[in-house]
């Protein structure tokens, strides 16, 4: 088995394309959207016109306002750039100085890119910073490179600082927690290679799978992949590890025990995984793509995990034996476990008070959530504060509308040929007065004189709540109803864009969420063999998503004044809540129903799968949430609210949820949990057996 998974590893590391990503929203949008039917119109009217890929923004160093010498230097300037000739840069134009001479810029056209791959304009950007500061030297002068291929650069290189942060932050997590765990370098060691070897298989096969399907990947695809595979990887051999160990102690030879704990706590993990799975299969119903290849990307992911998991792990464990634990031998003897023991016997003897204080606590936390406010500012949100193209796009606003990085487009198309001149000067006076809008730019005319486009410059910053309302009320309502008989209008550009992405995304909710819920509930239906366990579980999973949004909502919009939270978040939350949230759920109402099986009634089953499932659920969920919580660590908003929501749902399913709320419910409803199946049933042949270990327990037979 270990020989195939290197013979794989070597494989697919040697065949497998490389998995890139796109920055560009648009990739992820259907055609049929108003925005998508923008840039394609503009692909067939102006294949060579394109907004400038790139800003340079001037002030003067002591923040004063621009003297005619400071305009002049300027213009120095961007003639030096264009004698440089620039690879890939095809022009470079200063504009007029902003009306209060505060900021001048210089628009900079770039070689046109359609590979997402393509680093084309984004290594123009860099050989442009580096010629500019040399040639902005002595004139009293600063100046910086913004706009999108700027943005694009700087985000490439946050994100690509973000995942070294994470992937050390993680392996060193996991590290001194199962070092803390076990006290034993091998099992600390044992997900980092295996894992780090598994990864290799995963990425490989997620790249084979996007090249063969067209399918593009959002930049944070891969800090995502790298999470997902330690964290639920980890917390696999996690479970495997903690079954291995109880199988040891109750007299077991290795391969025995190994063989025995695949058995016992293998169709929890799969029916876990499955959860997993499932849930984010449930993303390729979303409309956008985005979505889509994420989902797919965590689904094969997790799979991937699941299949080491059930075979590479138990191989390893099969081979090393008892040599896994060491140096330390007190695997040998079984721990006290006061903790978990004294919370099973409080649980087991008033189920109703643990109930109402866990699913309080989660009301509670849900109640925030009704003020969440999505927030489509992806670029700024993407990189540092201190990146080149967030500070010059700060200065810029000093002294031009916010809306002059990113312009919308509006393109009026004649149906029946060619626009008059009366035509286009009447309807550029409709979009300049609509609210939200600075300025209109003269039309520039395609080829054959059919279409028209319009720079329209919003009042507001292109991915603000107020430039979303202006494009997606004022705007685009003045430019259809404005249009003259016989034309067609269409409103296009990032802020397009992101209007659509909203209400794709408010589609995405209604479909995605309840099939996702529906395809767990069955498997929880198929593992438990009942109809009503399924529904009080995935009960406590809904409490658990809403009271991670509300806490999300608290610290970022309530105690640091955000805004918002990015747009993404509550359907990725939701996915991962909702799934890890079943795995835990899973892994203890399994051993819930064990307990149950081996004779012991719903209070005394609940004290026991706490006792014994407690600190691996602890331990799982201590490391996945510190996996996610790296995240926060990048850099960047968008990571850092991910890692936080996620973190903080994973601990609120691990120690409110699983340990708490559902073997409290459980004890509370009795074996009616299993109805109709008989998973509640006790087993003739275990109750000798189970009657000696409740005997060892300290607990009386009312779970005292």
């Amino acid at each position: 088995m270990i020989g195939a998974w290197l013979v794989a590893i070597v494989a697919v590391a040697l065949l497998a394309p490389k998995l890139t990503s796109s920055t560009d929203q648009a990739d992820f949008l259907p055609s049929s959207y108003e925005s998508i039917e923008a840039i394609e119109l503009q692909q067939q009217a102006f294949p060579d016109s394109a907004t400038p890929a790139a800003l340079i923004v001037f002030a003067r160093e002591d923040g004063g306002p621009l003297t005619d010498a400071d305009v002049a230097a300027v213009t120095g300037v961007a003639a030096k750039l264009t004698e440089r000739k620039l690879e890939d840069v095809t022009a470079v134009a200063p504009m007029p100085p902003s009306e209060n001479r505060l900021v001048e810029i210089v628009a900079v056209g770039m070689t046109k890119v359609d590979d997402p791959a393509d680093t084309t304009q984004t290594d123009a950007v860099k050989t442009l910073r580096e010629a500019l500061e040399e040639d902005v030297k002595d004139t009293g002068l600063k100046a910086g490179v913004t706009g999108s291929a700027a943005q694009q650069l700087d985000q490439q290189e946050s994100s690509e600082k973000g995942l070294a942060i994470i992937g050390i932050a993680t392996i060193v997590l996991i590290l001194v927690l199962l070092l803390a765990i076990f006290r034993s370098p091998v099992i600390a060691l044992l997900p980092i290679i295996v894992i780090g070897g598994v990864s290799v298989v995963a990425t490989g096969l997620i790249a084979l799978v996007g090249k063969a399907f067209d399918m593009n990947f959002d930049s944070s695809v891969q800090p995502m992949l790298t999470v997902v595979l330690f964290g639920v990887g980890t917390d696999y051999i996690l479970f495997l590890m903690f079954r291995f160990r109880e199988q040891l102690r109750a007299g077991a030879d290795a391969k025995t025990a190994v063989v025995n704990s695949v058995e016992r706590v293998g169709e929890a993990i799969t029916s876990a995984a499955a959860a997993v799975i499932i849930a984010f299969g449930a993303l390729l119903l979303s409309t956008l793509g985005m979505f889509r290849s994420l989902g797919l990307a965590l689904a094969i992911a997790v799979a991937v995990a699941l299949v080491a998991g059930l075979t590479l792990i138990p191989a390893i464990v099969s081979l090393l034996g008892t040599k896994v634990f060491w140096p330390s031998k007190a695997f040998q003897v079984e721990p006290k476990a006061a903790r978990f023991t004294a919370l099973g016997a409080a649980l087991g003897r008033k189920p109703g008070l643990f109930a109402i204080a866990s699913g309080g606590l989660l009301v509670v936390l849900t109640l925030f959530a009704v003020s969440f406010n999505p927030t489509f500012d992806l670029s700024s949100g993407s990189t540092s504060d201190s990146s080149e193209s967030t500070v010059y796009q700060k200065e810029l606003l000093k002294g031009m509308p916010a809306g002059t990085t990113q312009p919308s487009q509006v393109y009026l198309r004649g149906d029946g040929g060619a626009l008059n001149q009366d035509q286009l000067a009447t309807y550029r006076t409709a979009l300049a007065g609509a609210d939200g809008v600075d300025q209109v730019s003269e039309p520039t005319l395609s080829q054959d004189r059919s279409v028209a486009e319009f720079q329209v410059t919003l009042n507001s910053a292109p991915e603000s709540d107020a430039a979303l309302e202006t494009v997606k009320g004022p705007l685009r309502t003045t430019a259809h109803d404005s249009a003259p008989a016989g034309t067609t209008a269409l409103v296009g550009g990032m802020t397009s864009i992101f209007v659509d992405f909203q209400a794709a995304m408010n589609r995405d909710y209604a479909v995605v969420f309840p099939v996702a819920a529906l395809l767990i509930m069955l498997v929880l239906g198929a593992l438990l063999r009942s109809v009503v366990a399924p529904w009080y579980l995935m009960a406590s999973v809904f409490l658990g998503f809403g009271a991670t949004l509300g806490a999300a909502v608290l610290v970022f919009q309530h105690l640091q004044g955000n805004s918002g939270l990015i747009f993404t978040l509550p359907l990725i939350m939701y996915l991962f809540v909702v799934a890890l949230g079943t795995d835990y759920n899973i892994l203890m109402v399994a051993r819930l129903r064990e307990e149950a099986q081996e004779g012991h009634d719903p209070h005394q089953a609940a004290a026991l799968a706490l006792r014994h499932t407690g600190p691996t659920i602890a331990a799982a969920g201590v490391i996945l949430a510190g996996t996610f919580a790296s995240m926060m660590l990048a850099g960047n908003n968008v990571l850092s609210q991910m890692g936080f929501a996620i973190s903080v749902g994973i601990v609120i399913a691990a120690f409110v949820m699983a340990m708490f709320f559902t073997p409290a419910v459980t004890a509370l409803i009795g074996k009616r949990a299993w109805w109709p199946g008989h998973g509640g049933d006790v087993r003739p042949h275990q109750v000798d057996l189970q009657k000696s270990e409740w005997a060892r327990t300290p607990y009386d037979s009312a779970g005292r």
